[in-house]
């Protein structure tokens, strides 16, 4: 008889899935964006993290809007390669300081700057806003390299999930735009298609921290048209027309998630038409567990390696 895959999760995440699974914790998709951002934060917030160097919150003045960022700095006075991340959350959870654990961790251990981005929620900021706050942050920051102490021949991106979608949007419309010019791609369990219908989505759909259901409600929330959001490249990269040309990336993929399937099938994207591409899929894992990093050897691990990978593309010294 086949194993289930409630089975199958490390032992570190079973512990974690235990309190997800049990009485205490509601599944997303069966509250409200607030209720949801409010038991967010009360299930969510890791242990204080020691931040390497310097870190200060400011806001991106861009022709879009007023953008919240959060710079991660190892060595002030010194212009380092950047990093700008975008939070998971499904377009509709998360800030600066839920990903304040991750983030700062990978400019340590990366030697790079970091600049998280405060995007756009929905449904009160339904797409393309995200999109477009991220695609603002990009450009505002290599426009300003002196002030953020970068340099702006090196940037990369990345993000989680629904931000690690965002880092590829991101990609597509940078190289399609002419700049500004990406080197690489941190896309960590990223949303690459809004149909859902893969294998993976309907074999853990339930009871794995990121379940079909919640998957179908950050989507409703955040683009309420079904048709748009399979078709348009903004929401789903995967659909991108031509995938050649697109910044060399590191795919960082739970063997038990949802996502997995889409996430393998936009690396395999990216390697047919030359682009150098890393696909690391970590058996045992489940969504979201990068976040777990401070309780979990195996997820400590993999944040470090995301870091080193980081450093060798941008020309950082990784920790």
């Amino acid at each position: 008889m086949p194993e289930s895959p409630l089975e199958l999760v490390d032992a570190e995440f079973r512990k974690i899935l235990k309190v997800l699974n049990g009485p205490a914790y509601t599944p997303v998709h069966q509250l409200t964006p607030a209720e949801a951002r409010a038991q967010t934060e009360q299930f969510f917030q890791g242990p204080p993290v020691t931040v390497v160097g310097s870190q200060r919150d400011f806001t991106a003045e861009t022709p879009l809007g007023d953008i919240r960022c959060r710079l991660y700095h190892p060595q002030p006075g010194t212009r380092l390669p950047l990093l700008i991340y975008y939070h998971g959350g499904g377009w509709v959870l998360g800030d600066l300081d839920s990903i304040h654990g991750v983030t700062a961790s990978l400019a340590a251990r990366s030697g790079c700057a970091v600049l998280s981005v405060d995007y756009r929620l929905a449904p009160e900021h339904p797409f393309p806003a995200a999109v477009d706050d991220a695609l603002a942050a990009l450009r505002w920051a290599a426009e300003n390299g002196e002030q953020l102490e970068i340099d702006p021949a090196r940037i990369a991106v990345g993000g989680d999930s629904a931000g690690g979608n965002l880092a590829a949007v991101v990609s597509i419309l940078a190289r399609d735009a002419g700049g500004p010019a990406v080197q690489f791609q941190l896309l960590i369990y990223p949303a690459t298609d809004a149909a859902c219908h893969t294998r993976s989505m309907d074999r853990f759909a339930e009871g794995l921290v990121l379940e079909k259901k919640d998957m179908l409600w950050f989507w409703d929330h955040y683009c309420a048209d079904r048709t748009l959001r399979q078709s348009d490249v903004r929401a789903s990269p995967l659909r991108v027309a031509d995938a050649a040309g697109l910044p060399p990336a590191y795919l960082l993929l739970a063997e038990l998630d949802p996502l997995v399937d889409e996430g393998r099938a936009y690396a395999e994207r990216l390697e047919v038409v030359g682009g150098m591409v890393t696909c690391r899929v970590v058996s045992a894992a489940i969504h979201a567990f990068l976040g777990f990093w401070q309780v979990s050897e195996l997820a400590d691990r993999e944040l470090t390696l995301a870091a080193e990978a980081v450093a060798a593309a941008l020309g950082g010294d990784s920790a």
